[in-house]
């Protein structure tokens, strides 16, 4: 065998760093398409201001499971954050991966090079991440213009999107490596909207029926947003390590299972 199949073959790759250049190569193809990156800056600052600004005229104000008395925006405002991640880093890890893989082939040409195929999964992560935080950065620019913004803390607001984005687009991946039309696509509704609403996004987590509540503490999207509610409102602390370490063994899972099945179809 020689070395170059035998870096093919191989799940781990055998230089570091060779992710970057699916990561570069992302960049370099999206460079026209900047404009598109509004679309998933718009959305959350959509729902804050219909929701967040108009509901709270009805709910002035709002006590978070940490016992502070906050207007219903601010509320809110973390966990369209933390939403905003998510489904950026799914849209892009599912509905674009899914085309390079089954579609424009482009994985099959750089498996064909020195590239492992847990150097596209983590490129392709990277990228999924880096759109990510910039929306998150723009976010939270206007979360702080409109006086949503409670604490200094909320300098790590964008840093813990990326963590959200992170578990979420390396789950997403893999899951898509599962897909076999694009009319399994319609499970990926499925999984998110009730992540959406269900992860004491709009409300506390103790209005939730206890059942109800321990469902809620098991999902992905809620430990999101309760490190996002935290460092935008001033409530960080050692309890939060425990979010942190959720997202990020979910994340790593996520890894491992996109590069291992990657390497499955398309090198076996």
């Amino acid at each position: 065998m020689s070395a170059a199949t035998a870096a093919r073959a191989l799940p781990v790759p055998v230089a570091a760093g060779l992710w970057r250049s699916v990561l570069e190569r992302n960049v370099t193809s999206f460079r026209h398409g900047w404009l598109t990156l509004l679309s998933g800056f718009a959305e959350p600052v959509l729902y804050l201001f219909s929701l967040g600004v108009g509901v709270g005229h009805l709910v002035p104000h709002v006590t978070a499971d940490s016992g502070r008395v906050v207007t219903y925006a601010t509320f809110v405002a973390p966990a369209l954050l933390a939403t905003s991640a998510m489904n950026g880093a799914v849209l892009d890890s599912t509905f674009n991966v899914f085309h390079k893989l089954k579609y424009s082939r482009i994985y099959d040409g750089m498996l064909a090079t020195t590239l492992g195929a847990r150097d596209v999964a983590v490129g392709e992560i990277a990228w999924a991440l880096l759109r990510g935080a910039l929306y998150a950065a723009a976010f939270l620019l206007v979360a702080v213009a409109g006086g949503f913004v409670r604490s200094w803390w909320a300098l790590l607001a964008v840093p813990v999107a990326v963590l959200i984005g992170f578990a979420f687009a390396a789950v997403g991946m893999f899951a898509t490596t599962f897909m076999r039309s694009w009319v399994d696509f319609d499970y990926v509704t499925l999984a998110i909207q009730p992540l959406f609403l269900f992860s004491a996004t709009f409300f506390p987590l103790s209005t939730y029926p206890t059942g109800l509540r321990w469902v809620v503490e098991a999902t992905p999207l809620y430990h999101g947003v309760a490190i996002e509610r935290a460092v935008m409102l001033g409530g960080v602390g050692v309890g939060l390590l425990w979010h942190v370490a959720y997202l990020l063994v979910l994340g790593l899972l996520g890894v491992v299972g996109a590069s291992r099945r990657i390497g499955r179809l398309l090198l076996s």
